[in-house]
């Protein structure tokens, strides 16, 4: 890891960041020899990957399906009463 004082990396910055980016190398700033920055390459992500949380997610219907009158809730109280919650009339 290189360390640079903080005028040479305002002066030198474009070549730093070439050279952070061409070796991955990580330098650090320093003002008045404490260090007060890092010049870190960018670590990229595979976007097109999905999220592994998502693989644990299951639909166990279609949900572009329509559903059948059979299905539908005769009431709000039917509506409602899976989740234990009743409608105050």
């Amino acid at each position: 890891m290189k360390t640079v004082n903080v005028h040479a990396a305002k002066t030198h910055f474009l070549r730093l960041l070439a050279r952070v980016e061409a070796s991955e190398e990580r330098m650090v700033m320093c003002r008045h020899g404490q260090p007060v920055a890092d010049l870190v390459p960018h670590q990229r992500t595979d976007r097109t990957r999905p999220h592994p949380a998502l693989r644990k997610i299951t639909i166990d219907y279609d949900p572009v399906e329509s559903l059948s009158e059979a299905e539908w809730p005769k009431t709000a109280d039917d509506r409602f009463s899976q989740y234990g919650v009743r409608t105050i009339a």
